[in-house]
């Protein structure tokens, strides 16, 4: 991957479903609640190549109000009318790669101001995971005295933050991910050396509608560390009657993605296939990514008992 250290993080490739995975500040903009699981199998044919699983949940605090009346695949457009300020939201993964093998889980707090059209949101989360390897899985040519006395699993706190904009029709955001940029103490030596780098995530998108059943949705995803290694996703997604969408990306360092889904009541399915441009192909076919989302909106009276903050 032209992205070396991409992989310290997780990859997506359907996070315009699901931007609560890249930005706290989403928790809750949308303005309804939703659950949202997605399972990623990276290089197939490949042995313990990168998987990833994640289930994330957020939702909106309102008082004498309604979420959405109706969950929307062009989700960033969806905001109650008289919604409360503060979401929260909470995030569960696993994500291998190798012999590495991080669990953790992610609370989120964000702060939603509206601005007559649009909404403006600030967002924080703690992050909590368990870095641990897989000594079976790594072989020394000769004896390394660092490894045999170094740590095989550890616990890392980390931050992250965000800032997230949206209106009927556009939506950008800016976060930061691995905000201490803990350092891997696997032993008494090379603390300095083994750290988590800082990431930054720039993302915006624009819906072109079209007419009462079709828009178009071009977007961008710009991933880069604190030392200016970076990636980028330019996509286009195209929407048929709120309940159906396809979309292609292109990843710079040489992928093209194809996904598709469908909406089902409150429920939306969504598939993509990222196929390799580079060498890694003569080995793989492929990547694949599996979401299911869950949305509810059109329920008031379960809001009933929250108070407003």
């Amino acid at each position: 991957m032209h992205f070396s250290n991409a992989q310290q993080v997780p990859l997506y490739s359907q996070y315009t479903m699901n931007g609560f995975l890249l930005n706290p500040a989403v928790a809750g903009s949308e303005g309804y609640t939703a659950i949202n699981l997605t399972a990623r199998e990276q290089w197939l044919g490949l042995k313990d190549a990168p998987k990833t699983h994640a289930l994330s949940g957020q939702t909106r605090l309102l008082k004498n109000s309604y979420i959405s009346k109706r969950s929307s695949v062009r989700k960033h457009q969806t905001m109650g009318s008289r919604s409360g300020k503060v979401g929260l939201g909470a995030y569960v993964f696993n994500d291998k790669n190798g012999p590495i093998d991080r669990t953790g889980l992610q609370l989120s707090y964000a702060y939603h101001i509206r601005m007559r059209k649009s909404q403006l949101s600030f967002g924080i989360s703690g992050v909590a995971y368990q870095f641990s390897v897989d000594e079976s899985k790594i072989r020394f040519e000769y004896e390394d005295e660092f490894w045999q006395n170094a740590k095989k699993s550890i616990f890392i706190p980390d931050a992250n933050i965000g800032v997230y904009y949206s209106d009927p029709r556009l939506y950008a955001g800016l976060s930061m991910s691995q905000l201490f940029q803990s350092a891997l103490k696997l032993g008494e030596k090379g603390y300095a050396e083994y750290k988590m780098q800082r990431y930054f995530h720039l993302v915006g998108g624009y819906d072109i509608i079209v007419n009462d059943y079709f828009s178009i949705e071009p977007s961008f995803l710009l991933k880069s560390t604190g030392s200016f290694v970076w990636q980028a996703d330019f996509n286009t997604k195209f929407i048929f009657n709120e309940e159906y969408w396809a979309g292609i990306s292109y990843r710079t360092g040489g992928a093209i993605i194809f996904m598709g889904g469908v909406r089902v009541d409150k429920l939306f399915f969504g598939y993509a296939f990222d196929y390799t441009l580079s060498s890694i192909m003569k080995r793989s076919y492929g990547s694949h990514e599996f979401m299911v989302a869950l949305k509810f909106g059109d329920n008031a009276r379960r809001y009933r008992w929250l108070n407003r903050y």
